[in-house]
């Protein structure tokens, strides 16, 4: 009940702690209402300040005018009734309200100007310096383009008083300078304290990450670039006060090709369209719309449903018209009110830049809205990387004999060209003729081709039907060897079907005996036909292909099906080899080797070599694993065919990798992914090699390339439609952020993993793990109740376990203290009760006794009446918990928790001025320290200063305090703690100038 003015500012100071947001805009109006039905000025004048506030920060600039006025009056008019503080606030409004102002274009020019007229002479009145006042004119001047080098810097080189805006606001702006100017590089130099986290305010670093995403793409520091959208958009979706911001991210996402991301940015912003409080700001939101839209429309998709305004559906150019008309309506009401061009020329600049990447950037999210394909557009994503692809020759007979001569010496580029030749005859752009030879064996090469590229979409059933299709076309056409070769490959794949370590194969005895019996149709051809001179008919149907080697390639691919169906055979039996399948596997491997070397099929021999190191290294035996694989690239560098080393190098890397040789390993990686791209390797595993070299950067301290890597790794998995891999990868990202401090990047990764839908394939346990690594994220963003309600719906989940063990105890416990941080005490006392009820059925004490502890600290300063007591009850437990714990517990430190719990209690009596007690439980803590031998002696140090502190302040005693330190000093550099040691030297350093003094 708000019926008192207590009660009304007590509902203020409960509004203030709230989050900007509607509810607390509602509010502020509410509780201004109430201090009107009272004769007590100061209340109003704090209720007004609360809703001024509340306005500026959800983006109300049109109210916020309003009620600056009428806090005005009461300034005028009772000037008694403004605290110190209040005081301050009046004359900083004065810059908000200015810049509220111009963001409403029915506001004259000149009404804006005579207010900042006002602010001058009232500023003046009060003794206050001018900088604030030119910084307003500077902001005019910016707005309408005129004056703008001279307002700068009148503006720029007056000093600073304590209104001028925060450091941080200040940097942003004179950083836009320099980017305006072009001077990309100076601009982020300018940024580094508020990226480097050293100034700061409620508006930043988020609005300069917003601002700095097109200078860092433009200067190729697209790691930076991606940072600064993960960490930055977390901070500004939704939020009405940052519209532009959030226009700003969605311009970065069509710039950098992320149009994905950036439909999924408009999904959650659809309340934004509605957001109309501030026009200056609403405009800029839209026109980041307009760019993204634009995007969309212009590289044929304008038929996607996009999120718009509520009350109707709408496709990207639909929503693209609405948005252009509103916008241009906005641009041209302020140029109108400015009389300049200035508002619609920067809008004009920002929809006329095109995307700064040829590539899409990977960011590591998972984006969940996609894109619909436009009509008649594949739907075959297109290659992340670009590669060196092969000349089409525009002649339809020079492309099909330029796509032979590729496939005889298996290029991979052959792909893109047979490709073509589908298309044209689709399309009816070239027709078969008759120097191809016979139609049916270009009917048969298509069907061969479009086998291989369903295999690579594991469409595997219809990738057999297609080679079936093409060995009966090659039979018809009098090329038997073919038909066997496309034969063997059918059987062989269907081994490969649904294959996994442990699974049995599709009736293996049929496939093998298939195998056998084609082998036999191959050695019989042999005799018809031997590998040397022309075979009648064969060679006139290839068309001057030399026959022989024809024939050979066709006999070694009939091997190499045998091989691969009994290496799927061994796959399938791992961990526990069948002897039988490995009998196979080493027989039909021998064979293909002894046959390729005979021939002089090196490239062959290289094949055969893959197997065995495949095999070999699961087996454990990396010696022979290496060896072979080493061979395979001499092997294929002998062939002259330098791109099949891809494959063997990777595998090579893997194995490296797991013997803990990183640096050889990411070099070799490096060369396969070259090598891809240089021979437009479209079947190579781009996705999995990217995952590797993640993990290569990772064992080498390389954060900053682990990220990239497996950024790249997610977003080609996402490519392949390889969900699961897609999300493991980024679990994995999502970790090497966490551990190296970017914890801001690392929660959106994982934010993005743990929708609903993507999570679905994550199993229990990884996706639990996945959850506390949020929830802690969002802790140390001092996110606490975010962090809470992850806590709460992770020990729910682990409470339906089977057997939870202490993982239930650790999540209520961290639950417990993470409430406690939010101020929602009720709750965390009932997960505290929790915690305790989950460590009686799996006991884990240094969790239990560090929720104590820090219920303990955070008692102190949240529970005023009842603080000092309660504290100092949760140490207590803490002290029965650890007695009843032997000290010689294996992997617990029983004296490490009862020296933190002493340490503790002692800062806690030492807040409430208890400081003979607080001294002794200082002195405990030392002791109990010292029993920890050398792995004590950093919280011990710790625990002298706190008692050195406790004597020296509070109990007066500076000598003893000083001679304390001094010994302790001592004891730390021997121990080879010097940073400790000057800590503890400049407390006694301060102790002795104060006893000189």
């Amino acid at each position: 009940m708000l019926d008192t003015p207590e009660a009304v500012v007590e509902a203020l100071r409960a509004n203030h702690d709230r989050p900007h947001g509607l509810q607390r805009t509602v509010t502020a109006e509410e509780l201004v209402e109430a201090a009107e039905a009272f004769e007590k000025p100061d209340t109003l004048v704090t209720a007004l300040i609360e809703l001024m506030t509340a306005y500026v920060f959800t983006g109300e600039h049109r109210k916020a005018p309003v009620a600056f006025a009428r806090l005005l009056k009461l300034w005028d008019s009772a000037p008694e009734s403004f605290s110190q503080w209040e005081a301050h606030q009046v004359f900083w409004s004065f810059k908000w309200v200015t810049t509220s102002l111009l963001q409403v274009p029915e506001m004259p020019l000149a009404t804006v100007q005579g207010w900042v007229d006002q602010m001058r002479d009232r500023y003046e009145k009060a003794g206050h310096g001018m900088q604030p006042v030119a910084a307003m004119r500077y902001h005019i001047a910016l707005h309408t383009g005129l004056g703008v080098d001279d307002a700068y810097d009148l503006w720029a080189t007056r000093p600073r008083t304590e209104l001028s805006d925060c450091e941080a606001c200040e940097t942003r702006h004179f950083a836009l300078r320099q980017v305006a100017a072009g001077e990309d590089a100076d601009a982020l130099d300018t940024w580094q304290p508020v990226f480097g986290h050293v100034q700061t305010c409620a508006e930043e670093p988020q609005a300069s990450q917003a601002q700095a995403l097109l200078p860092l793409l433009r200067l190729g520091r697209t790691d930076e670039a991606r940072s600064h959208h993960l960490t930055g958009y977390r901070r500004v979706r939704g939020n009405t006060g940052m519209q532009e911001e959030v226009g700003l991210h969605l311009e970065f996402c069509a710039l950098s090709r992320n149009e994905g991301r950036g439909l999924e940015i408009l999904a959650e912003n659809r309340p934004l369209f509605e957001a109309t409080g501030a026009p200056l700001a609403h405009l800029h939101f839209l026109t980041g719309v307009e760019v993204l839209l634009a995007r969309l429309v212009e590289d044929g998709h304008a038929d996607t449903p996009v999120a718009g305004p509520p009350g109707r559906n709408w496709t990207a150019d639909g929503l693209l018209a609405h948005v252009r008309a509103e916008a241009d309506r906005l641009a041209a009401a302020f140029d109108a009110r400015n009389g300049t061009s200035a508002i619609g020329d920067r809008r004009a600049a920002r929809l006329a830049r095109r995307p700064l990447l040829d590539e899409p950037l990977p960011l590591g999210l998972r984006a969940s809205v996609g894109r619909t394909p436009a009509a008649g557009a594949s739907t075959v994503p297109p290659t992340r990387t670009t590669a060196t692809a092969p000349e089409v020759p525009e002649d339809f007979v020079e492309l099909v004999r330029e796509a032979r001569r590729m496939a005889r010496v298996g290029h991979p580029g052959d792909t893109r060209l047979w490709s073509r030749i589908e298309e044209r005859l689709a399309d009816g752009s070239a027709a078969h003729d008759d120097r191809l030879g016979p139609e049916d064996l270009l009917r048969a090469e298509l069907a061969e081709q479009r086998g291989y590229v369903l295999t690579r979409k594991d469409r595997d059933a219809e990738a057999i039907a297609e080679l079936e299709r093409a060995a009966v076309l090659y039979e018809g056409v009098g090329m038997p060897w073919h038909a066997l070769s496309a034969r063997s490959r059918a059987l062989a794949w269907a081994t490969a079907s649904g294959a996994t370590e442990g699974s049995a194969p599709p009736d293996a005895e049929a496939v093998r005996s298939g195998l056998d019996e084609i082998l036999r149709e191959a050695e019989r051809l042999k005799t018809e036909a031997p590998f040397t001179g022309e075979a009648p008919g064969e060679g006139e149907a290839v068309a001057g292909e030399d026959a022989a080697l024809g024939r050979r390639l066709a006999y070694l691919a009939v091997l190499y099906s045998r091989t691969f169906a009994a290496y799927q055979e061994v796959v399938r039996t791992f961990p526990e080899v069948s002897a039988a399948a490995l009998e196979r596997f080493e027989e039909s491997t021998g064979t293909m080797r002894a046959e390729a070397e005979r021939l002089s099929l090196p490239h062959h021999v290289a094949h055969v070599r893959q197997f065995v190191a495949e095999v070999a290294g699961r087996r454990g035996d990396m010696a022979l694993a290496e060896a072979e694989l080493r061979a395979a690239l001499e092997d294929n560098e002998t062939a002259e065919r330098p791109w099949r080393n891809g494959r063997p190098r990777a595998l090579l890397a893997q194995f490296l990798l797991a013997r803990q040789e990183p640096a050889e390993a990411m070099e070799l990686l490096h060369r396969a992914i070259a090598d891809a791209v240089r021979y437009d390797d479209a079947d190579f595993p781009m996705a999995p090699t990217y995952s590797l070299l993640g993990h290569a950067s990772t064992h080498l301290g390389d954060t900053a390339g682990a990220v990239r890597h497996l950024s790249e790794a997610a977003a080609r998995f996402d490519q392949d439609g390889a969900a699961d891999e897609a999300t493991g990868v980024r679990l994995q990202l999502a970790d090497v952020l966490g551990r190296s401090g970017q914890q801001a990047d690392a929660v959106a990764v994982l934010e993005s993993v743990l929708s609903d839908e993507a999570s679905a394939s994550i199993g229990a346990r990884p996706l639990a793990q996945a959850r506390l690594n949020l929830a802690r994220g969002l802790r140390e963003l001092e996110e606490h109740l975010a962090a809470a309600e992850e806590f709460l719906r992770l020990a729910d989940t682990v409470a339906g376990w089977e057997d939870p063990g202490s993982i239930l105890t650790l999540v209520a416990a961290e639950a417990a203290t993470t409430l406690a941080l939010a101020g929602r005490w009720h709750a965390a006392d009932t997960a505290y009760e929790r915690a305790l009820a989950a460590h009686a059925e799996a006991p884990h004490p240094p969790l239990i006794t560090h929720m104590m502890r820090e219920f303990a600290r955070l008692t102190m300063a949240a529970r005023e009446a009842e603080g000092l007591d309660a504290a100092l009850e949760h140490l207590t437990r803490a002290d029965a918990l650890l007695a009843a714990v032997p000290e010689d517990t294996e992997d617990f430190a029983v004296w490490y928790e009862s020296g933190e719990v002493h340490y503790r209690r002692a800062r806690v009596l030492a807040e409430a001025d208890r400081f003979p007690e607080a001294l002794a439980e200082a002195e405990a803590a030392i002791a109990a320290h010292e029993r920890g031998g050398e792995e004590g002696e950093v919280p011990r140090a710790e625990a002298v200063r706190i008692a050195a502190l406790i004597e020296g302040n509070g109990l007066g005693r500076i000598e003893e305090a000083a001679a304390r330190l001094v010994t302790a000093a001592a004891r730390c550099r021997k121990a080879g703690l010097p940073e400790a040691a000057e800590i503890l030297d400049a407390l006694r350093q301060d102790y002795r100038t104060r006893a000189r003094s």
